[in-house]
């Protein structure tokens, strides 16, 4: 699976999106202004405020006379080649000086008041004097000739280097510090923000959660959740009700097809009791049995759907006394002896009695097909409230023991069975509050259990 498939958290995505948009809007939008002020001639001048005074700073030395000249240096006469318009004043302590070019009168006569100030800047106020007068700077240094003060203008061809410095310190310096605090805005509130927009769908979540096998006509709610989500919602609510309509459907299938077996099954009994004693007639009065079991499965399939809350006082043992007599005679036929073992009073559950019924008819006649034909098949009915189903067959493996409870699941291939009987027995228990499992016996053989919750004694 690529890394784009995998589940990602929104909050952490669109946070950092936007932040990389801010970002980028941010540069834009300094870039376009410093453009703007360079094109009118307001900020960033292309002239190197210092390379004047740094090339002074290397030429400059005493004469014989101990006065100030400046040495012929390559990058001096660079300098004069570049700048015609180039003026520059020098004063030391001492009051020799040295001036080239035209220097302004507005800056020829301040050097002597400035003595203490080791830097300056000097220029003209923004938007009220021509952006066109060349701004002047002011600074004290060291050089072969001593200490001394140089005011020129901010002459020099700016290199790209230092171009390119100065313009990254003023992004950092504007767009730093807004990136920082829009960044910070960003990862704080969108959390908060997508936290209160999809609120709502906590409550849908819950309701996905709590829709079981069961419940028909269950439907997301839209209430209160994002616009851009709600399709999404609406396409879960689709297939839900075409859901509904195929179970629908389904069960409408499954109860006409066992109501029009019922009546070829009935006829098919009459004919087999008029049939002389024999195995083969056993055999198929068995099979027309399992028709009828089958046939009942389908039904209680239907059944189970209407079944439910409020559920009556059942007593068990009357249940297990009623499927023990029903099932004596197709026992005994098959070879088998059928015990039964309930007590005098009564053991009673909340539930529906012809349910319980069916599932324990179920277990006995699923034992009476799947044992050797010869032996015990006992029921048992215990307190709390539980029924068991013994037999002297070969057993459940241990590791089919929760599969045998799945719909047509068959033990082995050739089963005659239809796989229902221990799904419904399962269907039903879980139906009560209860639940069904298989246990070893003491011999060989299995013992199916149905465990129901007890009516409480008040």
């Amino acid at each position: 699976m690529s890394r784009h498939a995998d589940p990602y958290c929104l909050r952490s995505r669109l946070s950092w999106r936007l932040l990389w948009l801010q970002a980028a809007l941010l540069v834009a939008l300094v870039v376009v202004v410093i453009g703007a002020l360079c094109a009118s001639g307001f900020v960033l001048v292309p002239r190197d405020e210092d390379r004047v005074i740094e090339i002074v700073q290397g030429a400059l030395a005493r004469d014989e006379q101990g006065g100030l000249t400046l040495r012929p240096t390559a990058e001096l006469k660079q300098l004069r080649e570049e700048t015609p318009d180039l003026w520059l004043l020098v004063r030391d302590r001492q009051g020799h000086s040295l001036s080239e070019g035209s220097v302004p009168a507005e800056f020829a006569g301040i050097g002597g008041a400035l003595d203490q100030i080791s830097q300056a800047r000097l220029g003209w106020q923004l938007f009220e004097d021509d952006p066109r007068k060349p701004p002047a700077r002011l600074k004290r240094i060291d050089t072969d000739a001593g200490n001394v003060q140089v005011i020129t203008a901010t002459q020099g061809k700016l290199t790209g280097a230092k171009a390119l410095f100065t313009t990254s310190l003023v992004l950092l310096g504007i767009a730093l510090p807004g990136l920082l605090l829009m960044g910070t805005a960003t990862f704080v509130a969108t959390p908060m923000i997508m936290r209160r927009a999809f609120k709502g769908l906590d409550t849908t979540a819950e309701q996905a959660r709590r829709i079981d096998i069961h419940q028909r006509g269950a439907r997301l709610s839209v209430k209160q959740i994002p616009l851009e989500v709600v399709p999404l919602v609406a396409a879960v609510n689709d297939a839900l009700a075409r859901l509904d309509q195929g179970y629908a459907r389904h069960k409408r299938f499954v109860a006409d097809a066992a109501h029009e077996l019922r009546t070829p099954i009935a006829i098919l009994n009459t004919r087999l009791e008029s049939l002389p004693s024999g195995p083969d007639k056993t055999r198929l009065i068995e099979d027309a049995a399992r028709l009828a079991t089958l046939a009942e499965q389908l039904l209680d399939i239907q059944r189970l759907d209407r079944c439910g809350h409020p559920f009556a006082p059942v007593d068990l043992v009357c249940v297990a006394q009623g499927v023990a007599a029903d099932l004596a005679p197709l026992a005994i036929a098959a070879g088998y002896e059928l015990a039964l073992d309930a007590p005098a009073t009564p053991i009673e559950a909340l539930g529906d009695a012809a349910a319980l019924e069916r599932a324990l008819t179920n277990l006995v006649q699923n034992a009476i097909q799947h044992g050797p034909r010869h032996g015990t098949i006992g029921i048992r009915v215990s307190k709390p409230a539980t029924i068991e189903v013994t037999d002297e067959g070969a057993g459940i493996p241990a590791d089919q023991r929760e599969q045998i409870f799945e719909p047509f699941y068959r033990l082995t291939p050739l089963d005659r069975g239809a796989g229902l009987g221990l799904n419904m027995v399962r269907e039903i228990a879980l139906l009560h509050g209860g639940h069904v499992s298989v246990l070893d016996t003491a011999s060989a053989g299995s013992c199916f259990r149905i465990t129901l919750p007890p009516i409480r004694q008040s």
